[in-house]
């Protein structure tokens, strides 16, 4: 497919985990992709920029455009973990936490957004979770900045849809990233424990980069220029399907 033919995206937390993956995928179906990562690695065709979201991304954004001829699509993954409820959980993380996930996506889309305007193909697509929407244990804080991220979206794509700019989440299930395994590294038994988090979804298994950069394309892509504020599910089955009998 070559749907992002001509087009410029630029991806946050494209350095690595879902964010790599949809850098991969948009390039291979023809956009011009800019990673925007604290930690961007070097080499290949894509323009890296060191980037922080907890930082003002204007400068960065102008040098996506002007390097890469403009700004199509904004696809928002930078995010961090947080595990506890909302007894362990303390006043520092919830600001860390906030100030990366939700704010950190205000930042990018605010940044962006100049840029967004002058296209004829403009999307947003954030990365959120199914925690936006679920009750997960021991996951107060991560869920309250996924769905934090839901909310604002649903805002931003009833303000910007007169100005032609899709904005769209994907909401993954547990997905097999660096991050994930450096979450499961802290477990008694890591093994058991990807296994348990892998039983969570329907289809047993877990959710892969790969899996959820397809559904990213399909949003950004020019050809779902209809689809605007929708929330779509990558997560075996998690949100919809009661297997019990």
């Amino acid at each position: 497919m070559t749907d992002f033919q001509g087009l410029v995206a630029a991806v946050t937390g494209g350095g690595s985990g879902i964010g790599a993956a949809v850098v991969s995928l948009l390039a291979e179906r023809g956009a011009r992709v800019a990673v925007l990562d604290r930690d961007p690695g070097s080499g290949g065709p894509h323009l890296r920029l060191t980037a922080d979201v907890g930082d003002p991304l204007e400068q960065t954004m102008d040098r996506v455009a002007e390097a890469l001829g403009g700004l199509d699509v904004l696809v928002n993954c930078a995010a961090i973990s947080a595990v506890g409820t909302v007894e362990t959980a303390g006043d520092a993380e919830w600001h860390r936490c906030l100030d990366v996930n939700v704010v950190g996506v205000a930042r990018a889309c605010r940044a962006a957004l100049p840029h967004l305007r002058r296209s004829t193909s403009a999307a947003i697509v954030s990365v959120t979770s199914i925690a936006a929407t679920a009750g997960l244990v021991e996951r107060a804080v991560y869920s309250a900045t996924k769905g934090a991220v839901h909310a604002l979206s649903l805002a931003m794509a009833a303000d910007l849809v007169g100005d032609g700019i899709r904005v769209c989440t994907v909401a993954p299930a547990t997905v097999d990233t660096p991050w994930v395994t450096r979450l499961l590294a802290g477990a008694e038994d890591p093994a058991t424990e990807k296994r348990r988090l892998a039983a969570r979804q329907p289809t047993g298994r877990l959710v892969t980069a790969a899996q959820v950069a397809q559904a990213v394309a399909f949003l950004a892509s020019p050809l779902s220029g209809a689809t605007t504020g929708t929330a779509l599910a990558v997560d075996g089955g998690m949100s919809g399907l009661r297997l019990v009998r």
